[in-house]
């Protein structure tokens, strides 16, 4: 499992390198100001909780049940939350916006907020057999 998660990370981390990229290049010119920055959304909150990813998947054996969820809340979440974001910007671009999608990004949302309770709980624990 610790495997998967850190490449998970890798995966994510390089894929939001190649969309930053692509948005601050590509789509400046198709998008609307508040289309760039709801991508750019996206974007960082895919990278930072894809390096969380390499760092829980570095730092904890994912041995727990609990660590176990915390990696899938982070992998789910990140799919569902920035994806669900660049569905609804390259599709409202294209002016043919996807709204389905809309209430679909705070769900994962609510993922990226259950890993980061679950890394809390296991942080802790970790540190108490420090």
């Amino acid at each position: 499992m610790k495997e998967l998660i850190v490449t998970f990370g890798g995966l994510f981390g390089g894929l939001a390198v190649i969309f930053g990229a692509f948005g601050a290049h590509a789509l400046k010119k198709r998008f609307t100001e508040d289309q760039l920055k709801s991508f750019e959304t996206g974007v960082k909150y895919q990278m930072y909780h894809a390096l969380m990813l390499v760092f829980t998947g570095i730092t904890f054996p994912f041995i727990e049940t609990s660590q176990i969820l915390m990696g899938w809340c982070f992998i789910f979440g990140i799919i569902i939350f920035s994806f669900s974001i660049y569905g609804l910007t390259l599709s409202a671009a294209r002016g043919k916006k996807m709204r389905f999608l809309g209430p679909i990004t705070p769900l994962g949302g609510i993922l990226l907020v259950i890993g980061w309770i679950l890394f809390t709980i296991n942080a802790a624990k970790y540190a108490l057999y420090l």
